[in-house]
């Protein structure tokens, strides 16, 4: 299971690296969440994939499963929603005042 997991990871790495690569603006915002999203994965990923009891260490339970990952994970999904969230106005804002979202020619305007 961990081997399938790795392989999506490695697959939502490549396309959001390929989309961060694009002249638009929504495409490179789109690969900033597929980053995030394989970055998820692959902490869930390494925090082995198991089932067992919750983790309340009380009396008999000897395999439960590690609650760092996950708390990691929920973590970043809060900062990464708060990112796309600023990069979607960011990049709206800018194609308002530019009439474009293209990189190469909001690059070479002096819009004020």
């Amino acid at each position: 299971m961990e081997i399938i997991t790795s392989m999506l990871a490695g697959i939502l790495f490549a396309t959001g690296v390929y989309n961060l690569l694009q002249k638009q603006m929504l495409r490179i915002i789109i690969g900033t969440a597929l980053l995030s999203h394989g970055a998820h994965l692959f902490i869930l990923t390494m925090g082995k994939l198991k089932r067992g009891k919750p983790p309340i260490l009380v009396e008999g339970v000897e395999n439960y499963v590690d609650p760092l990952p996950q708390a990691l994970i929920l973590t970043s999904i809060v900062i990464s929603f708060g990112v796309t969230s600023f990069l979607l106005v960011l990049a709206y804002r800018a194609s308002l005042l530019n009439e474009t979202d293209n990189m190469e020619e909001l690059r070479g305007s002096d819009h004020e």
